[in-house]
């Protein structure tokens, strides 16, 4: 029996709540909180007739740490699931440290203002050391460690697919596939149509920032950036067919890196049609994507949440998506002295997924893993105190649940290699 306090109402937040109501003997109370209300209280009213867990709602702008540990004391949890932005990880962090409770989210934080001076001269060193430009890193999370550890609480980051799953599914190929493992290319394949000119399947702000930035990979212990969208391979996905994929940076890689010592190359690729770039160009051309404010008619208007506020909701585009995603990791390595190649992946249906929770696949394949990592926390699978991305736990019990939760694996044993 656990109280669950989960900050955040759009797709993936949808998703988690109906899969934790799916679970009413885990989750047994759930309070649901974002900045609008009215959306947590419709969703809660929707669920309240075909679920045993017992829905509650509250209004917090997560961006205020106070507000967030009144919310918090007030309703007690055991565990604070963090679906909301990436922009909110360190006020969330920072009220479930005052409040003695335990924390996750799916996405490690980035700053919602880039041009922030203080973000910015901590920023641009990490740039130089480290090696990549991405406005997003584990950096500013790693560093609640000891925070957490001297509270005795679990701080659980990056649990969605990718991160999250992925790691997992490497975590799982390190403890039973491989002796060694050389190397490892994430591959994330969205064969879904929704029919828009340009739509993006999660919040278009952050993707539009994930896509648009440079390309990065980890080989031989350093990073190696290239140009955005400057790498591409085509792949034969199973069930999807063949599609263009652009090497991306992603932040799975800097966690495995970490925590596999020895691989000696890891790539993330994500499949793009040619629509969606052209039109990411041409919108990157005119200067929509940026994060800088520009004044327009005496105010101050910043042009990607312009942009997000024009663009269809991702929410929305499940009842219009068609097709199936693909994605896993594929990894070369050695086991009883011998090379060895494997592939595990999960295959999702943007049509099912519509059907059992009314979203799409992309929000589906971050709201499972979600659910299935707070029922990891909450059953004492993964608790230790600290701050810890998903590979770093035991993958078989998580991986168990995603199976009976909707997301099954699949595994091949002589998989084509990306070159």
């Amino acid at each position: 029996m656990s109280r669950v306090l989960i900050i955040g109402c759009g797709g993936v937040a949808s998703v988690a709540i109906q899969k934790c109501c799916q679970v009413s003997e885990v989750f047994t109370e759930i309070c649901i909180a974002s900045r609008t209300r009215s959306k947590c209280e419709k969703l809660a009213a929707e669920l309240a007739p075909r679920t045993a867990t017992k829905i509650t709602t509250a209004q917090v702008d997560a961006d205020q740490v106070e507000q967030v540990i009144d919310l918090i004391r007030s309703w007690q949890p055991d565990l604070v699931m963090n679906l909301a932005l990436p922009y909110q990880d360190l006020t969330i962090m920072d009220a479930c440290l005052a409040c003695g409770v335990n924390y996750m989210d799916t996405a490690n934080y980035e700053p919602e203002d880039t041009d922030d001076p203080r973000w910015r001269e901590i920023y641009e060193k990490r740039c130089k050391e480290a090696g990549f430009s991405a406005y997003f890193d584990y950096s500013w999370q790693w560093a609640y460690r000891k925070k957490f550890e001297e509270a005795g609480l679990t701080a659980l980051l990056g649990c969605g697919f990718d991160p999250g799953v992925t790691q997992a599914y490497c975590a799982y190929a390190k403890k039973h596939e491989f002796d060694s493992i050389d190397t490892i290319d994430i591959l994330d394949c969205n064969g879904g149509d929704h029919g828009y000119a340009f739509a993006t399947n999660f919040n278009p702000e952050v993707n539009l920032r994930e896509v648009s930035a440079p390309g990065s990979y980890w080989e031989a212990g350093r990073w190696i950036e290239v140009p955005a969208m400057s790498i591409r391979r085509e792949y034969e996905f199973d069930q999807v067919g063949k599609k263009d994929m652009y090497l991306l940076h992603h932040e799975e890689i800097e966690s495995l890196a970490v925590n596999i010592p020895e691989v000696k190359r890891i790539r993330f690729f994500m499949t793009f049609g040619q629509s969606y770039l052209n039109h990411m160009r041409c919108l990157e051309d005119v200067g929509m994507l940026s994060t800088s404010p520009v004044e327009f008619e005496g105010h101050q208007i910043v042009p990607v949440k312009f942009l997000k506020a024009l663009l269809p909701d991702p929410a929305g585009l499940g009842a219009r998506t068609k097709g199936k995603t693909n994605i896993g990791c594929i990894f070369t390595g050695r086991k009883d002295n011998q090379e060895k190649t494997y592939y595990i992946y999960n295959i999702c249906d943007h049509q099912e997924c519509f059907r059992e929770v009314g979203s799409q696949a992309v929000s589906y394949t971050t709201g499972v893993p979600a659910m299935c990592g707070a029922l990891m926390l909450l059953s004492g699978k993964w608790n230790k105190p600290g701050v810890y991305t998903v590979e770093e736990f035991d993958p078989d019990p998580f991986l168990e649940a995603l199976d009976k939760y909707g997301l099954p694996r699949r595994e091949n044993h002589s998989p084509v290699l990306v070159d």
